[in-house]
């Protein structure tokens, strides 16, 4: 069987414990040991640590990029329905305009009756125009 890593990490702050240390004073096995180990404990949470803080920065990198683009995307989608919603603002403006002009227009329903209602409107009003300058005409002739 092999030595672990662990082992073998253990046998190796084991002999730095062993060592006298720098105040002149050797430490027991146990009390020296321990504290490696806390130390080893604390350096590798620290190390974890840095490496979630890594990735959440990383992930909000990469999320930000997404939701940029998502954020670009919905800025086009609202302009252009923005654009289509003030063109239909516009023409429903236009169209209500007209049923107030075309007599009973208001009782219209769609679009179609809307328009073949102001085409014939406009051929009665071109129809009296033409009779009005006719009798102009009549009634200036027969002045002379």
């Amino acid at each position: 069987m092999g030595v672990s890593p662990v082992q073998s990490l253990l046998v190796a702050l084991n002999m730095a414990g062993s060592m006298p240390q720098g105040n002149g004073q050797s430490c027991s096995a146990n009390g020296c040991l321990g504290s490696k180990v806390v130390e080893v404990q604390a350096a590798k949470r620290r190390w974890q640590g840095k490496k979630q803080r890594m990735a959440r920065k990383y992930a909000r990198h990469v999320r930000s990029k997404k939701d940029s683009a998502r954020i670009l995307m919905m800025k086009k989608t609202a302009r252009l329905g923005r654009s289509r919603k003030h063109a239909n603002n516009g023409i429903g403006k236009r169209v209500r305009t007209l049923k107030k002009l075309i007599p009973n227009g208001e009782s219209i329903g769609n679009l179609d009756g809307l328009f073949r209602e102001t085409a014939y409107y406009i051929l009665s009003l071109q129809m009296r125009v033409t009779v009005m300058q006719t009798v102009v005409n009549v009634l200036t002739n027969s002045d002379e």
